[in-house]
């Protein structure tokens, strides 16, 4: 399934509410965003801080269409931190970003539009 196509499909299977609860989402703020030149489609580096429970982690986002380096440190955004570290290059990626394609697949990022707690978790 190609990401830019996800708005055509029906809702996926059922599951029950423990299986969503196994996915641990959590708010961070970006602290900090650099070039991924190394990545083979277009990315930044993210480092997020989830607050003092998880602290920082970093994460590879395929966001370049529409968000720029200078503007993320300080945004706030969603991520799954209860998946594997992914090698991505020579570059681990600890958490998964979350967002949601526009209608060309660029991602537009996930995120409260009110302040919550670092680390609050998705429910």
């Amino acid at each position: 399934m190609h990401l830019t196509h996800l708005h055509d499909v029906p809702a996926a299977p059922e599951i029950t509410f423990e299986q969503f609860l196994a996915v641990d989402i959590r708010v961070g703020r970006i602290l900090a965003a650099e070039p991924f030149p190394e990545a083979r489609k277009p990315a930044y580096q993210l480092t997020i801080d989830f607050g003092p429970a998880i602290g920082s982690r970093r994460s590879s986002a395929q966001i370049t269409k529409h968000y720029r380096l200078e503007d993320l440190p300080g945004r706030l955004v969603a991520a799954v931190v209860n998946f594997p570290p992914r090698q991505i290059g020579k570059f681990m990626s600890e958490v998964l970003t979350l967002g949601f394609p526009d209608d060309r697949g660029a991602v537009i990022l996930f995120a409260p539009d009110h302040d919550v707690p670092l680390g609050a978790r998705l429910f």
